[in-house]
C-alpha cells in the first residue's frame, strides 16, 4: 500500500457524491416534469432538447438487454478505481483522483437505474405495451447536430466522457520519456 495524501479520499468521495447525486436529481426531475411516458420532449435552446429514454445497453445503446452483465462490470470496474487510487497509490496524483471520481460518480449514476432502483415500470413508460420494473439507465439529454439527433444521454454519460478523455490528457502528458522507460542497467 502506498502512502496518498489524506485529502485526496476527501476529494474523490465529494466529487463521486456531488456527481452522482446530481445525476440522480436531474433524472429524477426530467421524468417527473415531462411524465414518464418515453418519448416526451421538451425544447430548451437551439438544438437542445429534454427527452425522457431509456438504454438498456451501454454507450450509443450497444449491448441492448445486457443490462445485468453492465451492472456487474460497474461494480467491478468501481472496485478496481478504489484499488488503484487509494491501495496501489494512484491516488498522489492530483488530476487522477479528479479524473476517477468523475468516472465512478458516472459508474455509479447509471448503476443505480440498472439495479432498477428508481422504482420505474414499464406499464408507466410505453402505456402498458410492456410489464414489469424497468432495469435500464434513464437518458434525458438530446442534442440534434444539424437534422440529425445525437444519441440521448445523461449527466453519468457526460462524467464517463470527461472522465476518459482527462484520462487520456492525463495519459499523453505523463508519458515516460524514452530513458525513462527504460530498465535500470545490471
Amino acid at each position: 500500500m502506498k502512502a496518498v495524501p489524506a485529502n485526496r479520499a476527501a476529494v474523490f468521495f465529494a466529487i463521486v457524491i456531488a456527481g452522482c447525486a446530481l445525476d440522480l436529481a436531474t433524472k429524477h426531475w426530467v421524468f417527473e416534469q415531462l411524465g414518464r411516458r418515453l418519448g416526451q420532449q421538451c425544447h430548451v435552446v437551439a438544438n437542445l432538447y429534454l427527452e425522457t429514454s431509456v438504454n438498456r445497453g451501454a454507450l450509443f445503446g450497444i449491448g441492448q438487454g445486457w443490462t445485468s452483465l453492465f451492472a456487474l462490470l460497474s461494480i467491478v470496474a468501481t472496485g478496481a478505481i478504489l484499488y488503484w487510487l487509494f491501495y496501489a497509490g494512484a491516488a498522489r496524483d492530483r488530476l487522477l483522483t479528479v479524473t476517477m471520481g468523475l468516472v465512478t460518480a458516472g459508474i455509479l449514476g447509471n448503476l443505480y437505474d440498472r439495479l432498477g432502483l428508481p422504482g420505474l415500470t414499464w406499464e408507466e413508460l410505453t402505456n402498458g405495451v410492456q410489464r414489469g420494473p424497468v432495469y435500464a439507465v434513464r437518458d434525458w439529454i438530446l442534442v440534434y447536430i444539424g437534422h440529425w439527433p445525437w444519441p440521448t444521454f445523461n449527466l453519468a454519460d457526460s462524467m464517463l466522457v470527461c472522465g476518459a478523455l482527462l484520462l487520456g490528457w492525463h495519459a499523453l502528458r505523463h508519458s515516460p520519456s524514452p530513458t525513462e522507460s527504460r530498465a535500470p542497467p545490471p
